[in-house]
């Protein structure tokens, strides 16, 4: 029998003082089998970045066909895509002919910065794509507030994260890699 997915819950209030939206969503993610809990708090840092009372999570590692989170407009429209990690060159050009904007939050250090370099060329010409970089020492950190039942406090200025329970911060900079050469609301 194959192993099951295990059942986070997170109230997760954000503050983004850069986008100006204040709310609170409660909210669950299943980690599957294979997910670290260092992905599983990425996934949950790139929903507070993009917070939106329409943002959802995709089934992300068990399908091929949608993102980690999204975002779709009234009528089904994918406005947002959201991946994780280091996904295909292939992958990364299809996403960008689905949604109206594109968002790729690779992770993993050093081998981060060879991916990038292998396609970043490939890719400039996507209009839709934005590309940003978590470094490993603060995804490290991250996983310190991971918790099967978490309440945390996510405020977002200048660029900068600092997501926190009642006991501990971590604060996160994200590096620009690539942004939009257009703008794409």
């Amino acid at each position: 029998m194959a192993p099951k997915a295990t059942i986070y819950k997170a109230e997760l209030q954000v503050s983004d003082m850069d986008r100006h939206y204040y709310a609170t969503h409660a909210l669950t993610l299943a980690r599957h089998p294979s997910e670290t809990n260092e992905r599983l708090m990425v996934r949950l840092l790139a929903f507070a970045l993009h917070a939106d009372e329409r943002l959802e999570f995709g089934r992300g590692l068990s399908t091929d066909d949608e993102p980690d989170l999204w975002r779709k407009s009234l009528t089904g429209e994918i406005e947002q895509w959201i991946e994780l990690g280091q996904p295909d060159e292939q992958r990364i050009r299809k996403a960008c002919g689905r949604a109206r904007q594109v968002v790729v939050i690779s992770y993993s250090g050093r081998s981060a910065e060879i991916w990038w370099d292998k396609i970043a060329d490939g890719l400039a010409r996507s209009k839709n794509l934005t590309v940003i970089d978590i470094p490993a020492a603060w995804v490290q950190s991250l996983t310190a507030l991971a918790n099967r039942n978490m309440q945390l406090q996510c405020l977002i200025q200048d660029g900068q994260a600092q997501l926190m329970n009642e006991t501990t911060t971590a604060i996160v900079e994200p590096t620009l890699r690539m942004a939009p050469t257009a703008r794409v609301d």
